[in-house]
């Protein structure tokens, strides 16, 4: 075996452990957001973050051991920070306000829809030009929204507006690190789940539940499962390119309609299945329109 032939087979290896890599995070994503649900119709939401992102904060202080948790908290762009890490709990906090009413599957629907709120909000405040055929794709993807929401004065829910809200703040979040990408990622994690933590220490007071010995284990698990759903996806990025691995967290549907099912009884609704159809495909449009156009930029 020569050596162009030794690093192709290295490259390839690299990129099918990041695919495996990534499922496994997408899978580990939807198990920890049904367990989530779970937990919300038993405890306040403020409990449930807090106690989650203290176990998920002190995971990730004991990763961070050997390179300094110091290095982490010298963050640059504090102001931008703070702002990715109010919009992350923003989030998080929506999130488990809708899925506490809404089925796991058309809430993850409204959360894959955030990369077509990115690029209609990218001319507008980052000042990017937008063509037609982007445009064209936001329109759909939108229209895919409207499908899940089935617009009706019975469909126009306090959950349903809290999970356009919290889809809406996870894709200013995305926004914002756009312009953070020099910071490393465990530093952009110890901020969003120290502010996670502080939220819910906030809230927490309000509705608290004194847990069982077996509730105490579950909400301890949710920080664990958050984290290693995390690092997952930042690895897989890592081994491989970003066209071969980003596609893939858009079978968090198929896993959410599958849990939701399962554990729920939340049968997917037509409208559903169709609307997401429509946002996934109208996503991964907008995902290589705009890495095509980052090509022909360097080229």
């Amino acid at each position: 075996m020569t050596a162009m032939q030794a690093m192709r087979y290295g490259r390839e290896n690299a990129a099918t452990l990041g695919v495996l890599v990534m499922l496994f995070g997408i899978f580990v994503f939807v198990v920890n957001d049904t367990l989530g649900k779970w937990l919300v119709q038993s405890f306040a939401i403020g409990q449930v973050l807090f106690m989650r992102s203290a176990v998920a904060l002190l995971v990730l202080v004991l990763i961070m051991r050997g390179e300094g948790v110091r290095q982490a908290l010298r963050a640059e762009k504090p102001v931008m920070q703070a702002l990715r890490a109010i919009l992350a709990t923003v989030e998080v906090i929506a999130f488990y306000g809708a899925v506490m009413y809404l089925p796991l599957a058309d809430t993850m629907a409204f959360w894959l829809a955030a990369p077509l709120y990115v690029a209609a909000l990218s001319p507008l405040l980052l000042r990017e030009q937008v063509g037609w055929r982007r445009w064209t794709a936001i329109i759909v993807g939108f229209i895919g929204v409207l499908i899940v929401l089935q617009p009706s004065r019975e469909s126009f829910t306090a959950p349903a507006f809290i999970a356009i809200g919290g889809s809406l703040a996870f894709a200013l979040m995305m926004l914002t690190a756009r312009s953070l990408r020099g910071t490393p990622d465990k530093t952009l994690s110890f901020w969003q789940t120290a502010a996670a933590l502080i939220g819910g220490a906030v809230l927490a007071p309000f509705g608290w539940a004194t847990p069982s010995l077996a509730d105490f284990f579950l909400l301890g698990i949710l920080g664990l499962l958050a984290m290693l759903a995390h690092i997952c996806v930042t690895r897989a990025f890592k081994l491989a390119d970003a066209a071969t691995v980003a596609p893939l967290q858009y079978t968090m549907l198929i896993w959410a309609a599958l849990f939701g099912y399962l554990v729920f009884g939340d049968v997917p609704r037509p409208a559903m299945i169709l609307g997401s159809l429509i946002i996934v495909v109208s996503g991964l449009f907008l995902f290589f329109r705009e890495r095509k156009r980052a090509q022909e930029v360097v080229s």
